[in-house]
């Protein structure tokens, strides 16, 4: 009976075909804009590191200084050099690294391409293991290389494209400023979202750096930090080590923890950590440390805003306005064949052969709504992409979300298509023929 049903509705459509394209229409633009919304929200809000999200910790100190002070709530967000490297040293945690932004120009000396400024982060190797950062060729650089600050590079799959094509890429020289660096390997397809590593100074939404070279390599060039530098009421001097002992914040740091149950260990640690420092005279605000998992780090910069949250909220609100204007339509076009429906029963259909003939009508709308609003989806997010330059595929509407948006589609329609089949199935045979 269901394919009958089936042929009954879709001849049902044929026939009125102006209302049939509204009611689909409609319904396609209702799921388009929720499910365009909801795809942002969720890329926003999702786990960049399942697994580890909960292990892996950042701190926040405030060394900024007493006088002019008009938050004293607000610790920094990054860390001075001196503090950076203490913690490092400090050897609390699993693994632990320090990193800040680059852009240098890269190229193949002499060879084309020429150079361009590329953005990269000067690190340490266990930041990679940290990240759980797959590897297309080679690995990244030993200890050893971290120590003396080697001239090693690990390099991302489309500058490794952009320099050397096809060919592999490992034990390549590549130029950085004038300087060449032997390449140790190749960044697979990674691109955690949101971007957690590196809140400060580049964007939660921005694709994944393409050059990564050794913190001591980088400091031992005098690479200033590509990215946000806050100098508040610190002195410094016009070179570079004068600005490494200067109370500027501009070093990002991360510590792996063996469980989550170590983290209020590592508070304490900082805390400790603080006192020593206050003892030494540096960082005389109040103790307002705080110690944040990616979550953390990303709720506390507001990843995930207001806005976002509301326009979500707004685009259901819209969808639940596209299915009372869809039950409308499907009630008044229902009710306009109570002709037939009387006929019907009078030959004997029961009234729940009238409610499924009907309520499979309204699943046939479904599911052309389902198929346009999916295209419509598509290109909602495909267009949210676009204003990311640098990262045009944050916004993906993966498999789940695709199947999310076809089963809401038919929900909706059979929601909306309730009381009207029910109203047809009511229908009072004797009173409609005799209308007639």
């Amino acid at each position: 009976m269901l394919a009958y049903y089936l042929m009954l509705g879709l001849r049902s459509l044929r026939r009125a075909p102006a209302l049939t394209a509204l009611m689909v229409v409609i319904l396609a633009v209702g799921i388009a804009a929720s499910m365009t919304s909801l795809t942002m929200l969720m890329a926003l809000a999702g786990d960049p590191i399942p697994g580890k999200s909960d292990r892996l910790y950042t701190p926040r100190l405030d060394t900024r200084p007493l006088e002019g002070a008009d938050d004293l709530s607000t610790p920094d967000l990054q860390l001075t050099y001196a503090d950076a490297t203490n913690l490092m040293r400090s050897g609390f945690g699993m693994r632990r690294a320090v990193l800040y932004g680059i852009a240098p120009a890269v190229d193949r000396g002499s060879q084309a391409p020429p150079a361009e400024r590329t953005p990269g982060i000067a690190t340490t190797g266990e930041l990679f293991t940290m990240l759980d950062v797959p590897f297309r060729e080679g690995a990244a650089w030993s200890v050893n290389d971290d120590a003396r600050g080697a001239d090693v590079a690990v390099i991302g799959t489309d500058l490794a494209r952009r320099l050397f094509g096809d060919d592999p890429a490992v034990g390549q020289r590549l130029r950085v400023d004038e300087r060449e660096y032997t390449v140790s390997g190749v960044i697979g397809n990674w691109a955690p979202t949101p971007k957690f590593y590196r809140v400060y100074g580049s964007s939660v939404t921005s694709a994944p750096e393409q050059l990564w070279i050794p913190f001591n390599n980088a400091l031992g060039r005098s690479y200033r930090n590509e990215g946000w530098t806050s100098c508040d009421g610190a002195e410094q001097g016009y070179d570079f080590q004068s600005f490494l002992d200067s109370n500027c914040t501009w070093v990002q740091y991360w510590v792996e923890l063996a469980s989550a149950g170590d983290a209020d260990g590592f508070r304490d640690h900082v805390s400790a950590y603080v006192a020593q420092q206050k003892a030494l005279g540096r960082m005389p605000r109040p103790d307002n440390s705080k110690v944040l998992d990616v979550r953390g780090v990303l709720a506390d910069i507001g990843v995930v805003g207001n806005d976002t949250r509301m326009a979500t909220w707004v685009a259901f609100g819209f969808l639940c306005v596209c299915l009372v204007n869809l039950m409308a339509l499907m009630l008044a076009k229902f009710t306009a064949r109570q002709g037939e429906i009387g006929v019907r029963r009078a030959l004997g259909a029961r009234r729940r052969d009238i409610f499924a003939q009907y309520l499979v009508e309204a699943g046939v709308i479904g599911a052309a709504g389902a198929a346009a609003g999916a295209a419509l989806a598509l290109y909602g997010v495909q267009l949210l992409g676009q204003g990311l330059a640098d990262s045009p595929t944050f916004y993906r509407m993966d498999t789940r979300l695709l199947a999310a948006t076809v089963a809401l589609s038919l929900l909706c329609a059979l929601v909306a298509g309730l009381l009207p089949t029910w109203r047809a199935a009511s229908v009072r045979p004797a009173i409609q023929l005799k209308s007639q």
